[in-house]
C-alpha cells in the first residue's frame, strides 16, 4: 500500500481498536475516548468495514475479539509504541548524550568566554562532542543552515531575523602597548591614540566599525598592521610602537601573558552586546535547549562579573 493510500485511511480507527480490545466494552471504550456510546458503535462499524472482519462477538456485555482482531492487536504494538515516543515531549539526559554540536564562534569567544563554560559542559555531558567553526558575520545565515552549525557566539553586526538570539552580556574594549612604548607610562589621550600606529587583528575586526563610529569627525587612526592572529601582532610590539585595541577581558588575558600595558580608551565608547544566535530549526530541540541554556548561564555570569570588575557599569 502506498503512502497516499494510507493517508486516505482513518488511522484513528486503529487507536479505537486497541482501546476496544483493552476495555472489552463499547461503553467503557466510549468513555475513554470521550465519545457517546452510539458514536463508539459507529466507530466499531467503520473498523469492521476497514478490516473486512467482525473483530468482536458478544458474550453478554463483554466483547470477545476474533482471531483477526488479536492478530491486528499484536501487529499494532510496535507502531503504536513508536507513535507514543514520537509524539511525546522529547526528554534529554546530558549524561547519556553522545551527540555532536557545531558552534560558529569568534576567536575572542574561544579565548575568553567558552573556556569557562566547557568544564561544566563536559562534566554534565562527558560523551558530548563539540566542533568550533570560524564565524563569518556576512555568512551567518548560511553557517546556521547549509553548513550545519547549531549556534553562533558573536557580536551581531546587524539584524539577525529570522534567526533567534539571546543576549550573553556586555563587552567593552581596551588598548594594549608594550612596556617600551612611548605611551607606556603616560595616560593615553585621544591625540596620542590618533597619532601612533595601530595593529588590527581579526579578533577585533568586528569592533573596528564601532571604534570608527565613536571617532566620527576625527582623523582615522593610522593602520600599520592587519593580522589574523593576535600573537602575530603582539610579536611586532617590540619592533613598532603599535597600539592594539581588543575586547577588554582579552586585553587583560593577553596583557598578563605577554607582560603588556593595558590602557582604557581615551574617548567615550559604549560597551556592546555579545549574543548567542541559532536557527529556528533547532528552537525546540531538547539537546540544543540544554546546551544553549548552559552556555548562556555560564558565559553571562562570566561577562557580568568582568564588566563589573572592570568598571564598565
Amino acid at each position: 500500500m502506498e503512502l497516499e493510500d494510507i493517508y486516505r485511511r482513518d488511522l484513528n480507527l486503529l487507536i479505537a481498536l486497541r482501546v476496544l480490545l483493552e476495555e472489552g466494552s463499547v461503553s467503557k471504550a466510549a468513555i475513554r475516548l470521550s465519545l457517546s456510546q452510539s458514536a463508539m458503535s459507529r466507530v466499531l462499524g467503520r473498523l469492521r468495514s476497514l478490516t473486512g472482519d467482525p473483530l468482536f462477538t458478544r458474550h453478554g456485555q463483554q466483547l470477545i475479539p476474533t482471531q483477526r482482531a488479536l492478530e491486528l492487536n499484536a501487529q499494532l504494538t510496535a507502531p503504536l509504541d513508536t507513535l507514543r515516543h514520537v509524539l511525546s515531549p522529547e526528554e534529554f539526559d546530558p549524561a547519556k548524550c553522545e551527540q555532536s554540536f557545531k558552534i560558529a564562534t569568534t576567536d575572542y569567544a574561544m579565548q575568553t568566554i567558552l573556556p569557562f563554560a566547557l568544564p561544566r559542559i563536559y562534566e554534565e555531558a562527558p560523551g558530548l562532542s563539540l566542533e568550533f567553526a570560524p564565524l563569518q558575520h556576512d555568512q551567518l545565515m548560511r553557517q546556521l543552515t547549509s553548513e550545519g552549525c547549531d549556534m553562533a557566539i558573536c557580536r551581531p553586526t546587524g539584524p539577525v531575523d529570522p534567526l533567534q538570539s539571546d543576549r550573553l552580556g556586555l563587552v567593552s574594549v581596551f588598548c594594549m602597548v608594550s612596556k617600551h612604548h612611548p605611551l607606556a607610562d603616560k595616560a593615553l589621550t585621544l591625540e596620542d591614540y590618533l597619532a601612533y600606529p595601530h595593529a588590527v587583528i581579526a579578533i577585533s575586526d568586528g569592533v573596528k566599525a564601532l571604534i570608527d563610529e565613536a571617532l566620527r569627525g576625527h582623523p582615522e587612526p593610522k593602520l600599520a598592521l592587519r593580522a589574523y592572529h593576535l600573537e602575530a601582532a603582539v610579536a611586532m610590539l617590540d619592533s613598532l610602537p603599535l597600539i592594539i585595541t581588543v575586547p577588554a577581558d582579552l586585553a587583560y588575558l593577553v596583557g598578563e601573558k605577554y607582560d603588556l600595558v593595558i590602557k582604557p580608551l581615551p574617548f567615550d565608547f559604549k560597551p556592546f552586546d555579545y549574543s548567542l544566535i541559532w536557527h529556528p530549526r533547532t528552537e525546540h530541540s531538547a539537546a540544543q535547549v540544554w546546551l544553549r541554556n548552559l552556555i548562556k548561564e555560564e558565559c553571562s555570569r562570566l561577562i557580568d562579573t568582568r564588566i563589573k570588575d572592570m568598571g564598565f557599569v
